[in-house]
């Protein structure tokens, strides 16, 4: 039986902007997590993106907190980037816009003295990344003491982005009386430790096994040999493909992102693609992401910068032009599309080199993902020298990785090609030569 929002004890400001953005019926993450965190308990959820987490803590956050009251913060989200803390400061203008509760968001990139001024007027909601919170803190601008409620978003990827000291001095420095929340896609070692120290007798939700993608995205692969076939590829698809409606692609680097969006950009123009990366500045990283929101652009290339949190809808097609490293990051990256219930595709490319990576995924995922044959009008492209070389560095590694003693033959041609390779050589032939001459040698007769 469906659970509709009137089934909650909320009142009728936060019900009416639930029916102002649309939403009538609960997601399995809010129907459990809503219950208790009204009523005070420490919970800790684990879901898949793209299934209402941020509204699963946001809506009973608002409910507690009721009206503005007081000049300092009540409520804290503490969130791994500013992309994530700004959809979530999105989403608590939202629920809350019919209540006088003032929120303000704290994130790095830019100067801080908007964010100060916004702070001296009055807040009930700090949406910030870990950063920039202790910075201000620091400072003394913010007083932790009136907090009330404590939220940890997508944690798992503040612990992969290297949070945890951060998160560890805020910790020292709110009350030890408050609620606390933990949310997060994935369930590691490192978040049933954070979870140890930060939540006291949690309620803990599991609406999905841990790094389940969405069911309702169809995965596929496709086997390359190189960039240049993943580009012919890449081509092929954006030409054959009728269904796109928006599609994101996810590059590993920088470099490559860049890449391929100055391929889109020949192939259609600067209006329909936008990039999205850690070295493009604040402003455009913003525009970018609201421009592919407001169907302005229909692709947006980018790296696991905007992997999580970025609740676009309507985005049809996820590529992975590159495997993940981290492997954790491919539940996010496909969890773009098929949000809200809705059908999403998601294609992965993989090289030779990547193939290590990819079946760790489908490892985690606890499914076997279908690969397809490389339709025949792709033109397919061997790597250079460069790129062979650094296939075959990567895969020596990759077996290292598995077998400490493995040295592999890219270990022994690199090997041959240095001073200690030199010497070992010379000290192999003198060796033979030792040994030819004792093999040779008569001894004379007394």
């Amino acid at each position: 039986m469906a659970v509709v929002f009137e089934d909650f004890d909320f009142n009728r400001q936060i019900l009416n902007a639930i029916a102002d953005a649309g939403y009538t019926e609960a997601t399995p993450i809010q129907q459990k997590a809503i219950p208790p965190i009204l009523n005070g308990q420490d919970v800790m959820g684990i879901a898949q993106t793209g299934t209402g987490k941020t509204a699963a803590y946001v809506l009973p956050m608002i409910m507690k907190l009721k009206y503005a009251q007081g000049e300092h913060a009540r409520g804290l989200v503490i969130a791994p980037t500013r992309e994530l803390a700004m959809q979530i400061e999105e989403n608590i203008k939202a629920y809350a816009k019919y209540t006088d509760l003032r929120t303000v968001i704290l994130y790095g990139g830019l100067g801080p003295k908007t964010q100060i001024e916004a702070l001296k007027k009055g807040v009930d909601i700090i949406v910030a990344t870990p950063g920039r919170l202790m910075d201000l803190y620091l400072e003394g601008h913010i007083n932790t003491k009136p907090l009330q409620i404590l939220v940890l978003d997508e944690a798992d990827k503040m612990m992969d982005m290297g949070f945890m000291p951060q998160i560890n001095r805020i910790l020292e420095v709110v009350p030890r009386k408050r609620q606390n929340l933990l949310f997060s896609a994935t369930m590691s070692e490192k978040i049933q430790t954070l979870a140890g120290n930060f939540l006291e007798f949690p309620t803990v939700i599991e609406v999905t096994p841990q790094a389940t993608p969405a069911q309702t995205v169809e995965q596929s692969i496709y086997m390359v040999p190189g960039v240049k076939t993943k580009i012919n590829l890449l081509r092929y698809l954006l030409d054959h493909t009728e269904n796109i409606q928006k599609m994101i692609i996810f590059c590993r680097t920088r470099v490559s992102a860049e890449d391929v969006y100055k391929f889109l950009v020949r192939k259609f123009d600067d209006q329909q693609v936008k990039v999205l990366h850690a070295n493009k500045g604040q402003n455009t990283r913003i525009n970018s992401i609201n421009a592919f929101k407001n169907d302005e652009v229909k692709i947006l290339v980018a790296t696991d910068v905007a992997a999580r949190g970025i609740d676009v809808s309507n985005v049809s097609h996820v590529i992975n032009f590159d495997v993940p490293v981290v492997i954790e990051d491919y539940v996010h990256r496909i969890g773009r599309t098929g949000r809200a219930y809705n059908k999403g595709e998601a294609i992965t490319f993989c090289t030779p080199s990547e193939d290590y990576y990819m079946k760790k995924v489908q490892r985690l995922i606890k499914q076997t993902i279908l690969v397809n044959e490389l339709p025949a009008d792709v033109f397919v492209e061997q790597p250079g020298y460069e790129e062979r070389q650094a296939q075959a560095r990567e895969i020596d590694l990759q077996k290292r990785k598995e077998n400490p003693d493995f040295k592999g033959a890219f270990h022994e041609k690199k090997l041959s090609n240095t001073k200690e390779g030199a010497d070992a050589r010379k000290a192999y032939q003198k060796k033979l030569k030792d040994a030819s001459k004792k093999k040779y040698y008569k001894p004379k007769r007394k």
